[in-house]
């Protein structure tokens, strides 16, 4: 009886609602659906919206880096790491899943060995009673120390001394006495990869050179040391220096690494990139083949993994990236670095910079007045970031596209960070307008740089781009009339090992081997490139 009476109301609703809507006239109703449709579309933008920033404003940062970073590091005490895709184009060069694993390895390693744990405090306590214990092998070092050279050679050294503890399983630690942890956060989660002020040598490592009765090659030369050295020191010093001598140079030989691989403690000095030496010694290229199989990705990973710029720099890249990089359609980037006594502004640079970005079409020529009259009104947007230590470069560059527009139509945009006009080392904030800059121009499109300069190495890798370079120093205070510039090597993005150590092991070697050659800005350096 209750379910017919529910029925038989059911019945007289939907009777009453059919009248009523018989009683709207079609354009009434239609306009009512409009507004219903309108109203629950509104409510889903208001509701999905913000659930679709909170979930998704960020990829994982496992997606957008090949899985090449850890994931358990703090976010807020690193913004860089998990906010450089908001600035940056994914990386065309995805890492090896080996160069994966052997990173996840290493950060297990580091936990276990690194400052704070009984297995350091172990093993700084051997320098002290100057004893090896057997059952502390597990855990051995590279001691990196800043050099007062600039930040781009003490990037690109810091970078090949990690190589070298990946490759031969010990931990890097880094002098951090030079503000290196105002400028970059830690890379491994969990530990720490700064030196510990207390280390027991931290008083003596400054004095360090070829005349320290622990120099690997000072040893060798005074025969303190040979191969059948049975008993290792519990420390060395490598002074891998541009002014190396020969004896230094058998640090890549193979049958020297035998000896070198059972010290706990390596110290080393460096300003040049000796990753290239790295691939010549045999029992490390098998390595490195599988590490990288692109030959010519291993700084860009090696720098993507390792250097985040500290919260402090980051903000001076992302505020200028927003205020001046951002809205443009192309990025160019152009640095530029006079070597010599009196480096300056030089008409004659300019020249060459002027011939190089417009006959490579990386900036378009002043228009004609003929061709005025046929510029668009709605120009495409070059942003052309300079770094130099003296402004007058950015300066002309500005005046010669206010003055007249381009010949493309084009908006050609200059902007430059900071002119320093001397360089300054070993100063925080020099510093960390450095990195910002190296940063910044890494997030260009194109890439000019200048020869020999490591702070254009940088740059290049970080942000996988194979540069022009400007490739012959003027002389006489003229450009060279062809070329201005050249392409990297094979379309190489590595850095160039400036002061290559050829030694007498290696020789043959290099002839032999077709992924290290030559490099352009340099005939006694030699870089990696990918197999031609």
């Amino acid at each position: 009886m209750l379910r017919n009476i529910d029925e038989r109301l059911t019945t007289a609703g939907a009777l009453e609602n059919n009248q009523h809507l018989s009683l709207i006239s079609p354009a009434k109703l239609g306009m009512k659906l409009t507004r219903i449709t309108a109203t629950w579309l509104l409510l889903c933008i208001v509701i999905l919206v913000p659930l679709y920033s909170i979930f998704n404003i960020q990829k994982p940062i496992s997606t957008t880096t090949g899985g090449l970073l850890a994931t358990e590091l703090d976010e807020k005490s690193c913004l860089s790491r998990y906010h450089q895709s908001s600035l940056r184009k994914p990386s065309p060069y995805k890492p090896s899943s080996y160069l994966v694993s052997k990173l996840r390895r290493y950060e297990k390693l580091h936990k276990r060995c690194g400052p704070g744990t009984e297995a350091y405090k172990r093993a700084t306590e051997q320098l002290d009673e100057n004893q090896v214990r057997s059952s502390d092998k597990e855990c051995r070092y590279v001691v990196w120390v800043a050099t007062e050279y600039g930040l781009g050679n003490r990037i690109i050294s810091m970078a090949s001394s990690f190589l070298y503890a990946l490759l031969t399983e010990r931990i890097i630690l880094v002098d951090q006495r030079k503000d290196i942890n105002d400028i970059f956060c830690e890379p491994f989660p969990g530990t720490s990869w700064l030196l510990p002020l207390d280390f027991p040598l931290i008083g003596q490592i400054d004095s360090y050179n070829t005349d320290y009765s622990r120099c690997y090659g000072t040893m060798l030369k005074n025969h303190a040391i040979n191969s059948t050295t049975t008993i290792p020191p519990l420390h060395l010093y490598l002074h891998l220096l541009h002014d190396y001598r020969a004896e230094d140079k058998t640090f890549y030989c193979q049958e020297n690494q035998a000896f070198i691989k059972n010290v706990p403690w390596l110290v080393v000095k460096a300003n040049i990139y000796f990753v290239p030496s790295l691939w010549l010694i045999p029992s490390f290229q098998t390595k490195l083949i599988k590490l990288f199989p692109q030959k010519d990705t291993v700084f860009h990973h090696l720098s993507r993994y390792l250097l985040h710029p500290t919260n402090q720099v980051w903000g001076m890249v992302t505020r200028s990236y927003n205020a001046y990089l951002s809205k443009a359609d192309e990025i160019l980037g152009i640095q530029v670095r006079v070597f010599g006594r009196r480096a300056g502004y030089f008409q004659h640079v300019m020249d060459q910079i002027l011939d190089c970005t417009q006959r490579e079409k990386l900036l378009p020529e002043p228009a004609e007045e003929s061709q005025m009259m046929n510029i668009s009104k709605t120009p495409k947007l070059k942003a052309v970031l300079v770094t130099s230590l003296h402004p007058e470069y950015s300066d002309n560059l500005k005046s010669i596209f206010l003055e007249r527009p381009s010949s493309t139509g084009e908006m050609v945009l200059v902007y430059q960070l900071s002119g320093e006009r001397v360089q300054q080392t070993d100063k925080k904030l020099r510093d960390q307008k450095a990195l910002a800059e190296m940063y910044l121009l890494s997030l260009a499109d194109k890439l000019v740089t200048s020869t020999r300069s490591t702070f254009g190495y940088v740059a290049q890798g970080l942000g996988g781009l194979k540069p022009w370079i400007l490739l012959y120093e003027p002389r006489n205070r003229k450009a060279p009339a062809d070329p201005p510039c050249v392409r990297a090597m094979a379309m190489s993005m590595e850095p160039c090992s400036l002061k290559a150590p050829i030694s007498a092991c290696q020789a043959e070697t290099i002839k032999k081997t077709p992924f290290v050659k030559y490099c352009e800005d340099r005939i006694t350096g030699i870089k990696l490139v990918d197999e031609l």
